[in-house]
C-alpha cells in the first residue's frame, strides 16, 4: 500500500439506465465503438491508466492533470459530433469530474479522497460537460486549450471540506478565459434571498427508469441545510418526516429516502429528476436554525412544466417543528387539489413524540444509521437508546432501532453487536414498535427478514404481507417481501415484489440492488443480474461482499474470462477470505436447489472451497472416531490463517469450548458430525460451521494437524 498524488478522472453515461431500457444490444454496441474509435486512444495518448471499467463509467489515473484535462476535451468534443442522426435524448454522452489530489495504492486499485472528489464532481457536471477541482485548476489554468468558469464552492457528499469547482470550457472562443459564473454567488446572497436552494446543474442518478403513473407521484428532495454542518441532521430530518408523511396519503405514490438523498448537496435539474425518478411532482426547501428559531423554506414544483405550484416560508420556534411539517404536508395536498380522509389527517398530525429532546436523539441516529457504517452504526445504536429512555412511547425510534439493528445483524457486524445479540435487539425493538403503533410498517418488513433467516417461512410471509399492507407506499415493506420470497423459493412472487419496492425507490441501496440481482439470477434472468450486481458493487465500492456474485451471473452466460476475473477482484478485496463454504453458510436458509445453482457457478468461476485457497491432501484426512480422539477435551495450540497469528482452542469433553486468537476470542460449542469437525456460536447466525482435519505428513512448525472451516485455517497440535 502506497500514497501518492495523481490526477484522477472519473467519467459516466448520462441516462445510462435510460438508454439501456431503450436498447440495451444497440446502446452496447455504440458505446463500446466510443470506447473503441476515440475513448481508449485518448487515454492511452494523454499517458493515462485505467482503473476500472463498468458499463457506466470509467476510473483512469494521469501523472498530470494537465494530461487528464486534455483527454477529457479531447473525448467531450469527439462525443459532441457522434450519432448527429439520433434524437438528443438517444445520443451517448459522457459527463466527466477530474480532481488532483492524494490517493491510495493497493495493488491495481486506488481509493481515498483524491478519488471521491473527482467521483463527486462527476456526478454534478453536465451531461458533456467537465467538472474539475480547485486543486486541478491551479496546476493547469493557461496551460491547456480551454477555458474555465468558476462555479465557487461547494459541498460534495462525504468530503469534509468545501471544494472549489470549476466548468471547461470547450468553445474555442474561450481558450485561456477564465470567466465567474453567476451560479457562484456568495453564500449571504442565497440566504438574503431566502432561496436556501442548490443552484440548478445537471446530476447523476443510477437509477431503473419506470414511465410516469397515473397517480399524482412526487420526491422530496433532501432540504439545504442553511445552518453550520453540524445541523445537517435535522434538515434530513425534516425530509424524512415530509416524506413519512406524504406516503401516508393513499393518493401519492412517494419517491422513498434512499433515491432522493443521492440528491443531497447536489444541484437539481428538473429535466433529469423526473426522468430518472419518474415523478410529476417535486418538492425543495431549506431549513435554518438560529438558536430556538428555524426557518423552513419549501416549495412544490411541476418538473413537466417548470411551474412553482406552492411555495411558502416558516417562521417559527424549534418546538413548532412538527407543527411545521403538518402544515407543509396539509398546504401541498391542497395545492395537489387532493382532500384528506380524517384518518390520513389524524395520521400526519400526531406528532411523534412530545420529547423534543428525545426527537434531536432520533434524527441523530438516523443521520448515522443511514450510512451503513460499521463505527456510524455503533453511535446510532447509542443515541437510539438515548431518545427511548426519554420517550419510552416514541413508536418511530424503536421501529427504526429494530431497522438498524437488523441491518447489524445481517452484516456480521460482530465488533457493533454480537450476533445473538443483535438478533434478540431486533425482534424485541420491532415488537415493541407495534406495540405502540400497529401501522407502522418498518417493524413487520425486519420481522420478516428475520424469521425467514430463522426458517420461519410461513411467519415470515405473514408479516410481509402485513408490511405491504400497512405500508403500500413504503419500498422497505416491497423489498423485505421481494426477499422472503426469494428465500422461500417464490421467485415469480419475488420478481413482481421487487418491481414494485424499485418503482418506489428508483435509486436502491447496494443491499437492495444485490438482493434484487439475487433474483434476477435465479430466475434466469442474467443481464439483469448483471447489471444489479454491478450497481450493488457502484453503491458500496471496495466492498467485497458485493464482488462475488456478479461472477455466477457472469458464468451463466458464457462471460468466463469475466468471471474468473470477479473472483479474483472479490479474493483481493477480502484477503482470501470467500470460499464456496462461507457461501454454504451463509445462504443455508435458500432452498437446497437454489443454494446448489448458485454454488454450481461459483465453483465454475473458480471460487475455492476452503478460504485462503487451502487444500487438504485426502489421504492425510482424519476420520470421525480420530477427530474426537484428538480434539475433545484438549488444549490446541497453533496458528491460523492468513496472519500466522498464535492461536488456542480449549475443548472440554462436553464440546464446550473456547477460541482465541489475536483477531479472534469466543465462546462455543464443539462436535463431531460425520467426518467433519463444527464450531457453533453466537456467529454466522447460530449455525454450526463444519469442516475436516487432516495431519500434517512433514510440518514445516511444530504443529500436526490443519483444521478449515468456512472461516478460519488452524493449524495445531494438542498440548502434551
Amino acid at each position: 500500500m502506497e500514497r501518492r498524488l495523481a490526477a484522477i478522472l472519473s467519467a459516466d453515461v448520462v441516462g445510462y439506465s435510460r438508454l439501456m431500457g431503450a436498447d440495451e444490444g444497440g446502446t452496447l454496441e455504440r458505446l463500446k465503438a466510443c470506447r473503441r474509435e476515440l475513448v481508449d486512444s485518448a487515454i492511452e495518448e494523454h499517458h493515462g491508466r485505467i482503473i476500472k471499467l463498468m458499463g457506466d463509467g470509467a476510473l483512469v489515473e494521469f501523472a498530470s492533470v494537465v494530461d487528464a484535462v486534455q483527454c477529457a476535451a479531447v473525448i467531450q468534443r469527439g462525443m459532441s459530433g457522434r450519432d448527429p442522426g439520433l434524437p438528443a435524448e438517444q445520443r451517448i454522452r459522457f459527463r466527466i469530474g477530474i480532481n488532483l489530489g492524494d490517493i491510495i495504492v493497493e495493488g491495481d486499485d486506488i481509493y481515498g479522497d483524491g478519488v471521491n472528489i473527482a467521483a463527486r464532481l462527476q456526478g454534478i457536471a453536465e451531461p458533456g460537460g467537465i467538472f474539475i477541482s480547485g486543486t486541478a485548476f491551479d496546476h493547469v489554468a493557461h496551460k491547456v486549450d480551454v477555458g474555465f468558469s468558476a462555479l465557487g464552492e461547494h459541498r460534495l457528499k462525504n468530503i469534509a471540506d468545501p471544494v472549489r469547482v470549476y466548468c471547461v470550457l470547450l468553445d474555442p472562443a474561450h481558450t485561456g478565459k477564465v470567466v465567474f459564473s453567476p451560479r457562484a454567488r456568495p453564500r449571504g446572497m442565497a440566504l438574503l434571498a431566502l432561496a436556501g436552494l442548490l443552484i440548478a446543474a445537471s446530476a447523476t442518478v443510477f437509477a431503473w427508469q419506470w414511465p410516469h403513473k397515473q397517480r399524482a407521484s412526487i420526491a422530496v428532495l433532501p432540504f439545504a441545510n442553511l445552518s453550520d454542518q453540524t445541523q445537517d441532521y435535522f434538515a434530513d430530518g425534516i425530509t424524512d418526516n415530509l416524506i413519512t408523511d406524504l406516503a401516508r396519503l393513499s393518493k401519492f405514490d412517494v419517491i422513498s429516502e434512499n433515491s432522493v438523498f443521492a440528491y443531497k448537496d447536489k444541484p437539481h435539474v428538473l429535466a433529469d429528476i423526473r426522468r430518472d425518478l419518474g415523478v410529476r411532482y417535486i418538492v425543495e426547501g431549506s431549513v435554518q436554525r438560529m438558536g430556538d428559531l428555524m426557518r423552513v423554506n419549501a416549495q412544490l414544483v411541476d418538473t413537466e412544466s417548470g411551474d412553482h405550484l406552492w411555495a411558502n416560508r416558516f417562521d417559527r420556534s424549534g418546538a413548532d417543528v412538527f407543527a411545521v411539517q403538518d402544515s407543509m404536508s396539509r398546504q401541498i395536498a391542497n395545492a395537489l387539489g387532493l382532500e384528506l380522509s380524517p384518518s390520513e389527517a389524524e395520521r400526519i398530525a400526531r406528532p411523534p413524540t412530545a420529547n423534543l429532546e428525545a426527537y434531536d436523539y432520533y434524527l441523530r441516529a438516523e443521520q448515522a444509521a443511514r450510512t451503513g457504517r460499521r463505527s456510524r452504526m455503533l453511535e446510532a445504536l447509542a443515541l437510539f437508546d438515548k431518545a427511548e429512555e426519554l420517550d419510552s412511547g416514541f413508536a418511530e425510534a424503536f421501529a427504526s432501532d429494530a431497522h438498524a439493528t437488523a441491518y447489524v445483524w445481517r452484516s456480521a457486524y460482530d465488533d457493533v453487536l454480537q450476533s445473538a445479540l443483535a438478533r434478540k435487539r431486533a425482534y424485541d425493538k420491532a415488537s415493541r414498535a407495534l406495540a405502540l403503533d400497529p401501522e407502522l410498517p418498518s417493524p413487520y418488513a425486519v420481522l420478516a427478514i428475520m424469521q425467514v433467516v430463522d426458517r420461519r417461512y410461513e411467519q415470515a410471509i405473514a408479516s410481509a404481507q402485513k408490511a405491504v399492507s400497512v405500508g403500500p407506499a413504503d419500498a422497505e415493506a416491497h423489498m423485505a417481501a421481494a426477499y422472503v420470497q426469494l428465500i422461500s423459493g417464490n421467485h415469480a412472487d419475488a420478481a413482481a415484489a421487487v418491481e414494485k419496492a424499485l418503482r418506489i425507490d428508483p435509486n436502491p441501496s447496494a443491499v437492495d440492488r444485490y438482493t434484487a440481482g439475487m433474483i434476477f439470477y435465479l430466475q434466469r434472468d442474467y443481464e439483469r443480474a448483471i447489471d444489479s450486481f454491478k450497481r450493488a458493487g457502484y453503491g458500496s465500492q471496495g466492498n467485497g461482499e458485493f464482488v462475488t456474485a456478479l461472477a455466477m451471473a457472469y458464468v451463466r452466460v458464457g462471460r468466463m474470462d469475466e468471471a474468473r476475473a470477479t473472483v479474483a477482484e472479490a479474493e483481493r478485496l477480502l484477503g482470501g477470505r470467500d470460499c464456496l463454504a462461507s457461501w454454504r453458510l451463509g445462504y443455508a436458509h435458500f432452498r437446497d436447489e437454489d443454494l446448489a445453482f448458485i454454488l454450481d457457478a461459483l465453483r465454475e468461476a473458480g471460487l475455492p472451497e476452503w478460504p485462503f485457497g487451502f487444500q487438504g491432501n485426502e489421504q492425510n484426512r482424519l476420520k470421525g472416531a480420530e477427530i474426537a480422539a484428538t480434539v475433545m477435551g484438549k488444549l490446541l495450540r497453533g496458528k491460523t490463517e492468513p496472519s500466522e497469528s498464535a492461536a488456542l482452542m480449549q475443548v472440554q469433553l462436553d464440546g464446550k469450548a473456547a477460541f482465541r486468537s489475536a483477531s479472534q476470542m469466543m465462546t462455543e460449542k464443539v462436535s463431531v458430525k460425520g467426518d467433519l469437525l463444527c464450531e457453533q456460536s453466537e456467529n454466522a447466525f447460530g449455525r454450526p460451521d463444519c469442516g475436516p482435519v487432516y495431519r500434517h505428513p512433514n510440518p514445516a512448525d511444530e504443529t500436526s494437524y490443519a483444521y478449515v472451516n468456512s472461516t478460519k485455517v488452524f493449524y495445531f497440535s494438542p498440548a502434551q
